[in-house]
């Protein structure tokens, strides 16, 4: 069964180019110009995927109030910003809403269908059930590389898919040095080393909001990082 994506769009032509393309990538896809429509059609049954522009018409924050009521409906429908709105306000605002992506117009068509993709397959990792080999337990850490989450002090840290495949990629070999191409390679992306440096501050900021003695990653000057695990724990299990 074709995934049903909803596109909620207050551009005629923006919208009616973005779901062309979208059915053209073998989607199944209805579109909406506005909060009201969109809400009639999803009390009847929610799309798999809904790509929100955040404001409609005369609606100016529409789509954030059309997020927060698609999370009071269920926490499984995939919700996607994409807007012209690239202020950092906006952006942490559609996260925090419960967005699992935000992206602005000037994206392009590849790049969002990719986007799509990797949230259809987060998704679809995250309904199966666990299997314990695909679980790294060390100290407080626990990595599920299946369903792609990662646990702090049993807390759930929120985290991107870079930021995933980076962490799992430090605390699986814990103590062992990772450079920044490691990094790259290990999370299957292509930046600048600085790139590299701004995603592991994010990710300590991630962690210290949970826990505000948290030093696991470490800095080696002129090498790289590591997962330092203070409590000397080894990894059990990996995949």
């Amino acid at each position: 069964m074709s995934k049903r994506i909803a596109i909620v769009e207050d551009e005629a032509a923006i919208r009616e180019n973005y779901a062309a393309l979208l059915r053209q990538q073998g989607y199944q896809v209805q579109t909406y110009a506005n909060r009201d429509s969109a809400c009639a059609a999803f009390s009847l049954q929610l799309p798999h995927l809904v790509i929100l522009d955040i404001g409609l018409q005369d609606d100016y924050d529409g789509g954030f109030k059309l997020c927060q009521w698609l999370r009071n409906q269920s926490q499984h429908v995939a919700i996607i910003f994409l807007t012209a709105r690239d202020n950092d306000f906006d952006t942490v605002s559609g996260l925090r809403m419960g967005a699992d992506d935000y992206l602005t117009k000037d994206i392009s068509m590849p790049h969002l269908t990719a986007r799509i993709a990797a949230i259809f397959r987060r998704h679809e990792l995250l309904n199966k059930p666990a299997e314990t080999d695909h679980i790294v337990q060390i100290g407080d850490l626990t990595i599920d590389a299946q369903r792609m989450t990662v646990h702090w002090q049993d807390t759930t840290v929120d985290i991107t898919i870079t930021e995933f495949w980076m962490i799992h990629s430090l605390a699986k070999v814990p103590g062992h040095v990772k450079s920044r191409q490691q990094l790259m390679d290990d999370a299957k992306i292509f930046v600048d080393d600085s790139t590299i440096t701004s995603h592991v501050k994010r990710i300590r900021k991630k962690f210290l909001k949970l826990d505000d003695n948290f030093d696991c990653i470490e800095s080696i000057y002129g090498m790289g990082y590591r997962w330092h695990d203070t409590a000397g724990n080894e990894l059990q299990k990996d995949q």
